[in-house]
C-alpha cells in the first residue's frame, strides 16, 4: 500500500492477500486510521436494509467500545480476544466488502481533503468519538424488525469515511443522515411502543 493508493484500493489489497480476515486484523492493517476503519467495518452491515439475524447488535457493541477509545484518546484499537479474533465470514469479505468497495470507489471520485487539518487534531477525534457512540447507541435501541436501525448506522459509516478521507463533506452528511435517523427512531419508535401498549 502506497500513500498515493486510495483507500479503496487499500481495501482491495487488504482483502485479497493471504492473511486473516478479522476484525483485530483491520486495526493492524490500516495503522493511524485504524478506529475509522473498523468501525466503518462494523457499521457498514447495519446500515444495509437487510435481514441480518441479530448480528449487528454484536457489531454495535464493539463499535461503542471503539468510540468509547476514540473519546479517551487511545492511539490503538483494543479488544476483548474474543471479538479481535472475530472473522468477518464470507458472506462479509465475499458480498458486503466488495459491494462496500464500490459504493467508496464511487465517493472517491468526488471527495477531497477538505477541512483536513481537524481530523489530524485530537479533540476532533474525541468529539467524533462521542458522535459515532451516540449513532451506535441510537442503533441498537431501534426497535427490533423495524428498519429504523438504517439511517444511524449510514450516518456512522459516512462519519467514519470523514476520518479515511478527511473530508469535512462527507462527516457533514453522516451527521445529517445520524440526526435523521436518530429523530426516526424516537418518534416513530415512540408511536410503535404505544401502539403495542393499547393491544396488551
Amino acid at each position: 500500500m502506497t500513500d498515493e493508493s486510495t483507500f479503496s484500493d487499500q481495501l482491495k489489497a487488504w482483502l485479497e492477500s493471504d492473511g486473516p480476515k478479522t476484525i483485530g486484523d483491520l486495526g493492524v492493517t490500516f495503522g493511524d486510521k485504524s478506529f475509522a476503519v473498523t468501525i466503518l467495518f462494523l457499521m457498514f452491515i447495519p446500515a444495509l436494509p437487510l435481514p441480518t439475524g441479530g448480528i449487528t447488535h454484536v457489531f454495535e457493541a464493539i463499535t461503542v467500545l471503539l468510540a468509547g477509545e476514540m473519546v479517551i484518546g487511545a492511539r490503538s484499537i483494543w479488544l476483548p480476544v474474543r471479538w479481535r479474533d472475530r472473522t468477518l465470514g464470507p458472506a462479509t469479505t465475499g458480498k458486503a466488502v466488495p459491494f462496500m468497495m464500490r459504493r467508496i470507489r464511487w465517493l472517491e471520485r468526488f471527495s477531497k481533503p477538505r477541512g483536513a487539518y481537524l481530523f489530524h487534531r485530537r479533540w476532533f477525534l474525541r468529539i467524533l468519538g462521542v458522535v459515532l457512540m451516540g449513532l451506535a447507541l441510537a442503533c441498537g435501541l431501534a426497535p427490533p424488525f423495524s428498519g429504523l436501525d438504517t439511517l444511524p448506522a449510514l450516518g456512522a459509516v459516512f462519519v467514519a469515511l470523514s476520518i479515511i478521507l478527511e473530508d469535512v463533506l462527507a462527516l457533514a452528511i453522516g451527521l445529517g443522515l445520524g440526526a435523521g435517523g436518530v429523530a426516526l427512531i424516537l418518534t416513530l419508535g415512540a408511536a410503535i411502543f404505544r401502539l403495542i401498549g393499547r393491544l396488551f
